[in-house]
């Protein structure tokens, strides 16, 4: 599965990516955010995220910005994954990426990726306390606040830290159908 927004590229990981993954993904500023995302991140690191098996209801991409010069540039990552409390939506972007406007646009896609071609009626999402940017995003992207906080451990930070939830229904009656060409 691949999604072309105005602006983006989104596409799976090949293992090609695990270097320039590596490179963007390895700052201090975005792995704190993160809940498994070692530090330092390697491109074994990335090499092994890259090969991870996914199912057919587990979009994962990662992002290319193809506004910025002759050669799209990988920027950030976005996807859904299964969890306990059920499907929950995650991104991140490198720090030369923020403030764009990037991950909304991406989140835009995934969601109605989500919401047309899933069999999920309900996303989740959560931010730590302490990036707000996030928060906004998902507000933007539809998401509520549930007013549950939690606590959450990162692999990049030495305590665990209060996290937001947030929720995003996708009912059916929202559902339209998306259209393809022939």
């Amino acid at each position: 599965m691949f999604a072309r927004t105005q602006r983006l590229t989104l596409r799976p990981g090949w293992p090609e990516d695990a270097a320039s993954l590596a490179q963007a993904i390895g700052h201090d500023a975005v792995a704190r955010m993160l809940t498994r995302v070692p530090l330092p991140y390697r491109t074994d690191d990335a090499a092994a995220f890259l090969a991870l098996p996914r199912g057919p209801h587990e979009p994962r991409f990662l992002i290319f910005a193809h506004d910025r010069g002759v050669r799209p540039a990988l920027v950030g990552g976005i996807g859904i994954t299964p969890y306990d409390a059920g499907p929950e939506l995650g991104y991140w972007l490198a720090p030369d990426a923020w403030g764009r406007g990037y991950a909304t646009e991406a989140g835009r896609a995934v969601v109605a990726m989500a919401r047309h071609s899933l069999p999920i009626t309900r996303l989740g999402a959560w931010h730590f306390i302490d990036n707000p940017a996030s928060g906004r995003v998902l507000r933007k992207l539809g998401f509520q606040p549930t007013g549950r906080a939690t606590t959450k451990r990162s692999a990049a930070r030495p305590d665990a830290v209060e996290s937001v939830e947030y929720s995003l229904d996708l009912a059916e009656e929202q559902r339209n159908p998306l259209p393809i060409a022939a």
